[in-house]
């Protein structure tokens, strides 16, 4: 569910952008609580790009996001992903933020301008999604993670409480992302198999 939360970054965790993102996941998991049993799984994230110490959300308009990129292009930056998750019936609560070295390709102006005027920048942090192939990581760093849902920490962090059923057998309900996140990508990540085993 959407969640209607202030994603600040004037504050005074924007010295530390991993203490940051996670509390902008934390206030998103606050308010989606509102509306939830105490026997749901609850899990809000927020996504930070962080270039030289600069905090970069999400533009305020056409000319923001062209000051984005700019900054960004053919340069390294960093994604930080903030992660909050939460079920109260199993006393399971649970902060950590994952930052991923993302490089940015050189843009032209025709590329930048093409990419505006499609509007995916909106909402997303630094004026990019990774998916649009603008910015790549390295085969070390998690993909899903720029993409704002670190699929294989939380799913290493969810399998420390949630990893069996009632009959003590793996819990069908969760899967090991790896080979379908491998699959969709057409690549053979390293950072997976590290955090989940195998």
């Amino acid at each position: 569910m959407a969640t209607d939360s202030p994603e600040s970054l004037d504050s005074p965790l924007a010295v530390d952008p991993s203490a940051l993102a996670v509390s902008l996941a934390e206030e998103k998991l606050a308010a989606a609580s509102v509306a939830a049993d105490d026997n749901c799984l609850l899990m809000a994230f927020d996504t930070i790009v962080v270039r030289d110490g600069e905090l970069l959300g999400k533009p305020s308009d056409e000319a923001d996001a062209r000051r984005m990129l700019a900054l960004l292009a053919d340069r390294t930056h960093q994604v930080v992903t903030g992660c909050a998750m939460r079920h109260q019936t199993a006393g399971y609560n649970r902060r950590f933020a994952v930052t991923s070295e993302v490089r940015m390709r050189a843009l032209s102006p025709e590329r930048v301008d093409r990419w505006l005027a499609s509007g995916e920048y909106l909402g997303c942090a630094g004026a990019y999604n990774i998916e649009s192939q603008i910015a790549e990581v390295g085969l070390d760093d998690c993909f899903q993670n720029v993409a704002g849902l670190p699929l294989c920490h939380v799913y290493s962090a969810l399998r420390e409480v949630f990893s069996a059923d009632e009959s003590g057998g793996e819990n069908p309900g969760l899967l090991d992302p790896i080979a379908k996140c491998d699959a969709a990508l057409g690549r053979a990540c390293c950072l997976g198999p590290k955090l989940v085993g195998g």
